[in-house]
């Protein structure tokens, strides 16, 4: 290896000679240096002989280092040398190795021995096999370990490496060594070669700087033809071809070089070199600026009908003479190309802002509105929106909405940049006529633009008053767009340009149709959300009670207000009960939609026939609340809108007129209101129960004595909380309304009372409100008779009965009256326990009732021809118009009505 890089050594050298001669070369541009450039060389090469002599020596022992070290690391990863050096007989596999590669390698020896130094091959001595190595061999372990010794043969370079088996563990040494005085001699042989290839390069050297020199002396500036000619015709062809002027101005102000670029942007006549550039007839700064040389970046000057971006830049700082370089570009194109992009990014703006504007709420008009708002002043001055009636119902409209002949459409929002506009107001109905850009655009689906409104004859024929009107008022443009959303064509919105904007072109008809498409499946959201809430709100009000029973135990008045965005499951009822006793109730689905208003109507149902078993109201609510348990099970769960009902509150009053007595119970509801006559309010003290359907704890009846004239107020929990008020506040709220309410008002003005103050103008819940004032009846009203345990007490009760219906002036009742008070006192003597007590109420009918301690229901006969008995609750049930049997606290009451003018027939017909 020390060998190779002596022969290298000339090799190196002329190299270097041949760079110097080619610097020489290009940097030759007088004959004034090439004598120096010459004593370069020389010392050059004579340094580099000097140098390769002095260092051969240094040379050999570090090519002889790098070999051994080489040699040595390469061998120390040979496969199965580890292997080998663990084996029984090491020196059978080694020896032969590293024999093979001293040969190869050309080195001097190869030793390879074991970590405790025993020798198992050796190349140059192989006798020494067997025997223990010398010197320290354990810096080997860090690795390769490189050490020159002086020996009688000179100086020796030796490297040891340590062998290692896979586990990482050490196996072995081995050591390669080089006797440097043989790359010595290979280095001496080479010198004689050294020293006449330099003379030799010397002479051709100075022989061809000598013919160069003289050439350079023939040739301009120093270059060849071949070179000149191809720079000349790099440098015109990059002049001709660049996009950017080029303008060499030299320093008395005269144009140097003007390329094809810079004569058509300045319009420059072809032999403008050589004139001054004052003279060319440009702008005068731009003229001043060349003429100046001083350095501008970017300074934008008028050039006839272009606007042109100049950059000068002096030469003399870059090694020129006095002057300056000009580079011009047309900046107009780009501006225009820039105005369009602003134009489009502008445009994606007002896109992204009306799908934030429009469609925030779910109502048809105002969602039209929202959209003449987001596109005015920045893409029309005026934009008007006509819609099909269908639409404004939420029904579909019909396929030939808006034209000739068909379905007409309804102007539905409208506004522009002034308040004066010259357009048809909100709510003109419009009928395009055939040919009109809204028939055109609502018959073929697509955007219809009319540039100049002028032009527009079919338009002006429509209503050419208003048509005038809008011309005179500057309006000179519009686009005409269909608004269509799942097929269906839902009307137009036309958008108008008027003084000096721009009138409208092809793109903003693209433009147009985005921003209507977008705004269509808004307002078809609405129009579909509309439908369904008019449809839950139908749904809803028909579950409602549409009037209030006749009956006079109390002044009712009640309101009822749906939530804005879907319907819920609020209700309320007024129930005539026996003995002209009413219950009231107000109840509240959890929930919206048409799901809860089902519900609602389900229950209102089972109250209705859970009230005609005249059951208290702790009975009553816990009856509903194993029904509301019950409800759907077993129906699908379609989604989660429409899952089982998860609850529902309640309130359940019974008031008795007779007496004055109230009984409540509530399931979660909010407590009643409370309005004594002298003025007072407070809220019932009423345990609250768990809500329908949650089951738990039972219900509790809290049962009341109100005055004449007492205000009972019942509500649903829309009415005392929403987003701005919890139900603390809202209770508050209400009991300050109610006191400010005066005491002796109707119930029609309380209600109107309390939803003015409270009910705020857009509820997000529903909102049921049911007023009562209390009656008590006179005792002129009644007759009582307690009936001794005797059957001929019979008698004299109906007698007492017959003389009350002479003073109430109903003798035509006596009949009827007495034979259903024979067959219920009978029955109670017969079947029932003491004590009995008969009881009749004169109101808008007459009822009788007997009441016993005994809690065994009556029940209806139906006797053969031969009974003796059983025929007396039929004779009741045949005479009377209602009757029936409910239970109290003590036994039982078995009562018959019949109107004060009960017809003659009736009781003729059951003996027949």
């Amino acid at each position: 290896m020390p060998l190779s890089k002596a022969q290298d050594g000339p090799e190196e050298h002329r190299s270097a000679r041949s760079r110097l001669r080619s610097r020489l070369r290009v940097r030759s541009v007088a004959g004034q240096v090439f004598l120096w450039l010459l004593v370069v060389v020389v010392l050059l090469v004579g340094a580099a002989l000097t140098t390769l002599i002095l260092q051969a020596h240094n040379y050999a022992i570090s090519d002889a280092g790098h070999s051994t070290r080489a040699a040595a690391v390469t061998l120390s990863r040979y496969p199965g040398l580890a292997a080998a050096l663990d084996s029984a007989d090491p020196t059978a596999v080694l020896q032969p190795l590293a024999v093979d590669v001293q040969k190869s390698g050309g080195f001097d020896y190869i030793v390879i021995f074991g970590t405790d130094g025993t020798r198992y091959a050796q190349t140059a001595h192989p006798e020494l096999i067997g025997k223990h190595v010398y010197g320290d061999y354990q810096d080997s372990l860090k690795g390769p370990y490189t050490v020159t010794e002086n020996i009688p043969l000179g100086p020796d370079v030796d490297t040891t490496v340590s062998v290692t088996r896979p586990d990482g563990s050490v196996a072995g040494f081995l050591s390669v060594g080089y006797y440097v005085k043989n790359t010595g001699g290979a280095v001496s042989r080479q010198l004689p070669v050294l020293f006449g290839g330099a003379a030799a390069a010397l002479a051709v050297g100075t022989g061809g700087a000598v013919l160069v020199r003289r050439r350079l002396r023939r040739q301009t500036l120093g270059l060849g033809p071949a070179e000149m000619t191809r720079m000349y015709e790099h440098h015109d062809a990059v002049l001709h071809a660049v996009r950017e002027g080029v303008l060499i101005v030299g320093g008395d102000g005269r144009v140097v070089l003007a390329n094809d670029e810079a004569r058509r942007l300045l319009e420059l006549a072809p032999e403008v070199e050589g004139r001054p550039v004052t003279e060319l007839g440009l702008d005068p700064g731009l003229a001043g600026l060349l003429a100046s040389g001083r350095a501008a970046t970017d300074e934008v000057y008028p050039a006839e009908d272009r606007l042109l971006a100049v950059n000068n830049r002096p030469t003399a700082p870059f090694g020129g003479g006095p002057g300056s370089v000009a580079t011009i570009r047309d900046t107009t194109e780009l501006r225009t190309l820039a105005g369009q992009a602003e134009a489009a990014r502008a445009r994606l703006r007002l896109l992204y802002d009306a799908g934030v504007r429009v469609g925030t709420t779910l109502d048809v008009e105002r969602t039209a509105q929202e959209l003449v708002d987001a596109v005015m002043p920045r893409f029309a001055d005026f934009a008007t929106v006509e819609l099909a009636e269908a639409v404004l119902r939420g029904d579909e409209p019909l396929p030939d909405t808006g034209v000739a002949g068909g379905p007409r459409i309804r102007r539905v929002a409208a506004g522009g940049i002034r308040e004066d506009r010259p357009f048809h107001p909100v709510g003109t109905q419009i009928s395009p006529l055939p040919g009109t850009p809204e028939a055109v655009a609502l018959g073929s689906g697509r955007a219809t633009l009319v540039p100049d409104l002028r032009q527009a004859h079919a338009w002006r024929a429509r209503d050419p008053q208003t048509a005038d009107r809008i011309l005179a008022y500057g309006v000179h443009s519009l686009v005409s767009t269909p608004l269509r959303a799942r097929g269906l064509t839902l009307g137009a919105v036309t958008f108008w340009r008027s003084g000096q904007s721009a009138p409208f072109g092809e793109e903003d008809v693209a433009f147009a149709e985005e921003l209507v498409a977008r705004a269509a499946m808004s307002i078809d959201n609405a129009r579909r959300y509309t439908r369904e809430h008019r449809m839950a709100e139908a749904l809803q009000r028909s579950l409602l009670p549409r009037a209030l029973p006749e009956q006079n135990a109390m002044e009712v008045a009640y309101r009822y207000r749906p939530a804005q965005r879907g319907v819920g499951g609020d209700w309320f009822d007024v129930i005539p009960l026996p003995g002209f006793r009413v219950a009231l109730v107000v109840g509240d689905v959890v929930g919206h939609g048409l799901h809860a208003a089902a519900t609602m109507g389900r229950l209102r149902t089972a109250v209705l026939n859970f009230a005609a078993l005249d059951l208290p109201p702790d009975e009553l609510l816990a009856r509903l609340d194993e029904l509301v348990a019950r409800l759907d099970q077993g129906e699908p769960v379609e989604d989660d809108k429409t899952r089982a009902v998860t609850g529902a509150t309640c309130l359940y009053a019974i008031y008795d007129p007779v007496s004055g007595h109230c009984a409540m119970a509530r399931a979660g509801h909010p407590p009643p209101a409370l309005v004594r006559t002298d003025g007072g309010v407070e809220f019932v003290d009423l345990p609250a129960g768990p809500p329908l359907g949650v089951g738990g704890l039972p219900f509790e009846t809290t049962e009341l004595q109100l005055e004449p004239g007492s205000a009972l107020i019942l509500y649903t929990n829309g009415l005392v909380t929403g987003r701005e008020r919890d139900l603390e506040n809202g209770l508050a709220a209400l009991r300050a309304c109610l006191a400010d309410t005066p005491a002796h008002g109707s119930p029609e003005e309380t209600c109107r009372a309390v939803f003015d103050t409270l009910v705020p103008p857009h509820p997000g819940d529903d909102i049921a409100l049911l007023v009562a004032h209390t009656r008590l009846f006179e005792p002129s009203q009644m007759a009582t008779w307690d009936v001794p345990y005797d059957f001929a007490a019979v008698s004299r009760i109906r007698n007492a009965c017959g003389h009350q219906l002479t003073a109430w002036g109903l003798e035509e009742l006596s009949f009827t009256a007495e034979l259903i008070l024979s067959e219920l006192i009978t029955n109670a003597l017969r079947y029932g326990a003491e004590p009995i007590r008969v009881r009749m109420l004169r109101d808008t009918s007459l009822v009788c009732e007997v009441s016993d301690s005994s809690s065994t229901a009556p029940h209806l006969r139906y006797a053969a021809t031969m009974d003796e008995g059983g025929r007396g609750l039929f004779l009741v049930a045949q005479i009377a118009e209602r009757w029936g049997t409910r239970y109290t606290a003590r036994g039982k009451v078995i009562w018959a009505e019949q109107p004060l003018t009960a017809p003659e027939y009736r009781f003729e017909a059951m003996l027949l």
